[in-house]
């Protein structure tokens, strides 16, 4: 995958971006990115990128020009640009899904702002407007690390175990069941018998059952869409009957 970023601050993913899984994908040639500062590319002698809005309000908004000159020269190294994602708080909410769609495209070019938004036209050269959630950031810097570290981790080869990705919460529509690792017995708190007991087929159903009481505890919103099997639904009766904790 080849992932593009335009930033005002390119130096804030120098540290991030080359560590842990994303690091790894680097190393391993399976991801390549490239930061391109576009304060580099404005016409203004100053190397100003923002001005003050027309008809007046506070703040200051990101100037069409430099942006649309750094993507041109983006373009025409690469031959294009892929799936342009403006980092925004108006755009559709970043979640698994949404990872696991990125994931599948070849190349992302992300348009990272600052002040107090952008000029409209920039809109235009935009395939999708993305936002972590209901809050503001200075910048969308950070947020467009968070979009890259969940999507890449999503790569084929990127994980060192293929199955890491498929069971993650969210990912299956339920969040992850609890996992544990030695000691068994750990200050008087033991594993639950069933993981130690061999038995593949029992572990895989107290896993499913442990996934589904976790949701329904912590984000029972997360059910509302799920597609709950026969036995999901026996077990959610349970939970209502019994409660969640019984076990």
């Amino acid at each position: 995958m080849k992932i593009d970023i335009l930033s005002l601050f390119p130096e804030m993913f120098k540290g991030p971006l080359t560590q842990s899984i994303v690091g790894k994908a680097s190393e391993k040639g399976l991801l390549q990115i490239d930061v391109t500062d576009f304060r580099d590319y404005t016409t203004n002698k100053q190397r100003h990128v923002d001005d003050t809005p027309y008809g007046g309000g506070a703040g200051m908004l990101l100037q069409a020009q430099p942006i649309f000159d750094a993507l041109d020269a983006v373009e025409e190294k690469n031959g294009g640009l892929g799936r342009v994602i403006l980092l925004d708080p108006a755009g559709r909410k970043f979640d698994q899904k949404v990872a696991e769609e990125l994931s599948k495209e070849e190349h992302l070019t992300f348009i990272c702002g600052h002040y107090e938004g952008y000029d409209e036209r920039i809109r235009t050269k935009v395939t999708d407007e993305i936002s972590l959630g209901d809050f503001v950031l200075t910048g969308g810097e950070l947020g467009a690390m968070v979009v890259i570290d969940a999507t890449v981790r999503l790569l084929p080869e990127v994980l060192g175990n293929a199955e890491s990705a498929v069971g993650d919460s969210f990912s299956t529509g339920l969040l992850e069941y609890p996992q544990y690792t030695r000691p068994a017995d750990f200050r008087g708190m033991k594993v639950p018998e069933v993981l130690t007991s061999g038995n593949h087929q029992k572990i895989a159903e107290w896993r499913n059952k442990e996934a589904l009481r976790r949701t329904y505890l912590r984000r029972p919103d997360l059910l509302e869409n799920y597609p709950l099997s026969k036995q999901e639904e026996k077990w959610l009766r349970e939970f209502k009957t019994r409660g969640v904790a019984d076990e």
